[in-house]
């Protein structure tokens, strides 16, 4: 069931460490069926390599239920379940740990208005907030 959209869902997990988004095993990416209301993401802890659209876990968005699916979903099942639920025009979810996001997070500074469009769309730079702040972080979805 949900084939071809476990494929696209392989394809782009697969992406990932070849454009240098993910580290180890680390990132993912989902999609939903809008007609089912089921989510398919990547597996958590199965290695790029070896991965395959079988691999693929298939979740009710409502329940938060695996529907199909023998290995365990995504550790970030519960982040992309809130997305989906919050907003209903998303169709996909990637989730990447890029070297320099990594990076300037961990140095806890500001992002800065850059580029013309974040100067445009944003008032002020985005500010980072400390990373155990894990309760207003389920109050934003």
């Amino acid at each position: 069931m949900l084939e071809q959209l476990k494929a696209d869902v392989l394809a782009a997990n697969l992406a990932l460490p070849v454009h240098h988004l993910v580290t180890f095993t680390w990132g993912n990416v989902s999609a939903i069926d809008e007609t089912r209301q089921w989510m398919v993401i990547k597996p958590s802890g199965v290695e790029y390599e070896v991965m395959t659209a079988d691999d693929m876990v298939v979740v009710e968005i409502a329940s938060g239920k695996v529907v199909e699916g023998s290995k365990k979903p995504s550790s970030d099942t519960p982040t992309h379940l809130a997305l989906y639920r919050r907003f209903a025009e998303i169709g996909g979810i990637v989730h990447t740990h890029s070297r320099h996001a990594t990076i300037w997070s961990q140095a806890g500074l500001d992002l800065p208005r850059l580029g013309h469009y974040s100067r445009r769309l944003f008032l002020r730079s985005h500010p980072l907030h400390a990373p155990d702040d894990r309760r207003r972080d389920q109050r934003r979805v």
